[in-house]
């Protein structure tokens, strides 16, 4: 994108509603995507950092009036800098504390949306870190009213598993003139940081106001970082940066921002959902529509629905996708039909396994596995189709060789060639050189025993009248020649009903050998599922971790003893979903083998069938056989 788009506006009744055109852009996006926000009071000087975090000087709008400038969210799509094959999304939003809103309601949204849609948020404010400031962002101790993480109907508190979720929190402080001191010592822009959000020991109700907001931020955002931004030039031309010359910006101001652009680039992370799921593009898209849609409507937005609802969304198009992989690769072996059935089911194998492939790579919490066996009954629905196909095609080219070859004795039968002594012979003479050459062409050809079959049942008829007509065999001579004839028409049969076999023994191995790749290909999905849903658990209890020993050190016991039994109830549940996931994934696994083996059980009760018809049709042959 060059230029900025309106991802979310704010219409005239103050309803916030999705541009589908900026949808349609990030529909297009099938990356990764690293999402970063930023909010902040209005007139902080927001849009100018997001404009140097797409690399330019100009792009967001930036505001010189008392007049907040950015309605709504706006969006601007670049490829990462430092990351190759990620999409970095910018999201400028609506400053906060306009009171021209006059909808307090409408910020918290514009927060929530920053905070569910981001992987990194940018907290904007100016001067220092005080009390007012840390009071200034009191929708963080709103959250817990604006957003649910499990879709329980009960009204339970669920916050503490925010820390799974969340973005990693930066806080920049624009026109920072204090020293950094504690105590009189030098501080970090962190230290800095921390020190501000320090809490307070008491329990009366004006301490109790002071720490919340400071515990929400700690227990929210435990990844934090604080950027502290000098004065970029003399303090009358601040509200004018967008006409700056970079060259007029101060050494100490671009330094600054130069290492929050580094950091922004370099320690954000890619988004993700519940579970672990990456976030590309088109998912981000439909996430923004969920979001917007369930705000506007007054209900509160839920990360498990979310999940849920995506999973469905993305979880048939994964069905589509993997058959289109199929299709289109059959579509191509379709243009050279007729062709062996071993070719075909060599194919089917190979596009069935990309097919699968290309459904795990975008499916997710498919539990029960019904869209991977949709995906199966649709790809082996498809295959009955084209083997099939390929028979049809295989057919009429075995009937249009036995047309041709037949051709010479159409004309002998027409002019009565055969109506005479000993026309016989020479009729199944000449039948038997049209089926040596038939053979010698049509010997790969899946279809051909059992068009010979037909072809030879047909001339059967004329080859009886002949053999009747012709005086120069005995009766006995006839009654012999015509058993002959049975016994050549039922090996026949017998070879016909043998081609039907092998064709039924080729499609059972190919079966066998893409259940046993999709079995592969799924033991690889769970194991990564399991995997990223462990990380997502160890890194947000190394959070709390991190959050006790805080609170510890800093003498608050009492809270840290709370959080000793929220950790054993946290891992308790994470424990308790990671075997659960384990049982739907081992479930799925049975359940897939299980379609596997019935199909499989069909089969081999045709296949039986047929070679139980085979061997009693040998019994009954006599072996001789003239014509062939």
């Amino acid at each position: 994108m060059d230029t900025p788009v309106c991802l979310i506006d704010t219409g005239s009744e103050g309803k916030l509603c999705v541009q589908e055109s900026a949808l349609q852009i990030l529909q297009q996006i099938q990356e990764p995507v690293v999402v970063v926000a930023v909010v902040g009071l209005y007139r902080t000087g927001k849009s100018y950092l997001m404009n140097r975090l797409a690399g330019k000087q100009t792009g967001f709008a930036l505001g010189s009036t008392i007049e907040s400038k950015t309605k709504g969210i706006w969006m601007w799509c670049v490829s990462h800098p430092t990351k190759a094959g990620t999409t970095l999304v910018l999201l400028d939003t609506e400053g906060l504390g306009d009171v021209d809103k006059g909808d307090s309601k409408h910020d918290t949204n514009i927060f929530c949306l920053a905070v569910l849609l981001s992987s990194t948020l940018v907290y904007n404010s100016r001067g220092t870190i005080d009390n007012r400031a840390v009071e200034e962002l009191q929708f963080v101790t709103e959250l817990t009213e604006c957003i649910k993480v499990k879709s329980s109907d009960e009204d339970t508190d669920d916050s503490s598993e925010f820390v799974k979720f969340f973005p990693s929190f930066i806080w920049a402080v624009r026109d920072f003139t204090l020293e950094r001191k504690i105590d009189g010592k030098d501080a970090t822009e962190n230290e800095y940081l921390e020190f501000a959000l320090k809490l307070k020991h008491g329990t009366s109700k004006k301490v109790m106001e002071f720490n919340l907001p400071r515990e929400c931020i700690q227990k929210f955002f435990p990844s934090r970082t604080c950027f502290t931004f000098p004065f970029p030039t003399a303090p009358e031309n601040v509200s004018r940066l967008e006409s700056l010359d970079p060259a007029d910006l101060s050494s100490e101001f671009l330094d600054v921002t130069d290492r929050f652009c580094k950091f922004v680039f370099h320690e954000s992370h890619v988004k993700k959902l519940k579970d672990g799921i990456t976030v590309n593009g088109r998912v981000l898209s439909h996430l923004v529509k969920m979001y917007v849609d369930t705000i506007s409507s007054g209900a509160v937005p839920c990360l498990e629905n979310a999940v849920i609802a995506m999973a469905m969304i993305e979880n048939e198009s994964a069905v589509k996708e993997g058959l289109q992989v199929y299709q289109s690769g059959m579509e191509k072996l379709k243009d050279s039909f007729p062709v062996e059935i071993k070719d075909v089911s060599s194919e089917h194998q190979h596009l069935s396994s990309m097919a699968t492939q290309t459904f795990m790579k975008r499916s997710f919490r498919d539990t029960d596995g019904k869209y991977l066996k949709s995906l199966e009954e649709h790809i082996n629905k498809l295959f009955d189709g084209y083997l099939c196909q390929n028979e049809q095609a295989s057919k009429r080219r075995c009937e249009d060789l036995l047309s041709l070859l037949s051709e010479p004795m159409k004309e002998k039968l027409k002019q009565g060639f055969y109506a005479k002594p000993g026309g016989y012979d020479l009729f199944c003479k000449d039948l038997e050189d049209i089926v040596k050459n038939y053979n010698n062409q049509a010997n790969k050809e899946v279809k051909a025993e059992e068009v010979l079959e037909e072809f030879l049942k047909q001339k059967s008829v004329e080859s009886k009248a002949i053999l009747q007509a012709d005086k120069k065999l005995t009766e006995k001579e006839k009654i012999i020649k015509e058993e002959t004839e049975k016994a050549a028409l039922l090996k026949q049969e017998i070879k016909a009903k043998e081609e039907k076999q092998r064709k039924l023994e080729e499609k059972m191995e190919a079966e066998r050998r893409s259940n046993e790749e999709r079995m592969i290909q799924m033991k690889v999905k769970m194991d990564e599922e399991i995997r990223l849903q462990r990380e997502e658990a160890e890194r947000a209890m190394d959070s709390k971790l991190r959050e006790q020993a805080d609170l510890l050190e800093k003498g608050f016991k009492e809270k840290a003893d709370r959080m000793s039994q929220e950790m054993e109830e946290f891992k308790r549940q994470n424990a308790e979903v990671e075997s659960n996931r384990a049982r739907e994934f081992a479930e799925m696994l049975e359940n897939s083998n299980k379609r596997h083996e019935e199909s499989m059980a069909m089969m081999m009760q045709q296949s039986k069938e047929q070679m139980e018809a085979i061997q009693r049709m040998n019994a009954r042959s006599p072996g001789g056989c003239c014509i062939l």
